[in-house]
């Protein structure tokens, strides 16, 4: 059985989605079998203004968005490529706000959960220096996926660890207990009741 989940990120120029604040990047990595299987990036010009200290952060200036197509191209594209395939990102409820608000201005709305890899890793690593996507990355020696906080490169760093979360889970439960849904009722259990939860699951 296939166990694709599309990991999605986003850059924005701000914290919450709205007329002032919206998507400005988005990648997307179709994971399968522990194996990315495809990818999808667009910037994206949403017509907003992006204030210095975001572009410092994500390298993405006002001059790149001005040809960049607009959310209703790049994010009914975005949408296409994903289709009904599973969620995945990490720090999950943020990328879920944007998500959903840019697909609301298409008149589309989201049918699939978000599994969230920054939940998931603080019940699978709870020994982790800090569960942030880029230190998780250096401390699990995962794959180099290139500069951080640009969209597809934060989204094949989300999908190598969902993987590597997959993997630890696997050998410590069962392989059959890594699927999209288990790990959207794991993240809601504490680190302490994740082998109960299993359990329950198997049984």
């Amino acid at each position: 059985m296939s166990r694709r989940i599309a990991v999605i990120d986003f850059e924005t120029n701000g914290a919450s989605p709205g007329r002032d604040c919206r998507a400005t990047e988005i990648g997307v990595a179709l994971l399968e079998d522990g194996r990315i299987v495809g990818r999808y990036q667009s910037l994206i010009n949403a017509g907003v203004w992006i204030p210095p200290m975001i572009e410092r952060l994500t390298g993405i200036s006002n001059a790149m968005l001005r040809d960049a197509p607009p959310p209703a191209v790049a994010m009914a594209e975005a949408a296409r490529f994903v289709g009904d395939t599973p969620l995945a990102a990490h720090n999950a409820s943020f990328d879920r706000k944007f998500w959903d608000y840019e697909l609301a201005q298409l008149g589309l709305s989201r049918s699939q959960d978000f599994a969230c890899t920054l939940l998931l890793s603080r019940r699978v690593l709870p020994q982790a220096p800090d569960h942030k996507l880029g230190t998780l990355a250096r401390w699990l020696s995962l794959p180099d996926t290139g500069r951080a906080h640009r969209a597809l490169a934060d989204a094949e760093m989300a999908a190598h660890l969902l993987s590597h979360l997959q993997g630890e889970l696997s050998s410590r439960y069962g392989a059959h207990l890594c699927e999209h849904g288990q790990l959207c009722g794991m993240q809601k259990v504490s680190a302490a009741k994740i082998g109960q939860y299993l359990q329950a699951q198997a049984g």
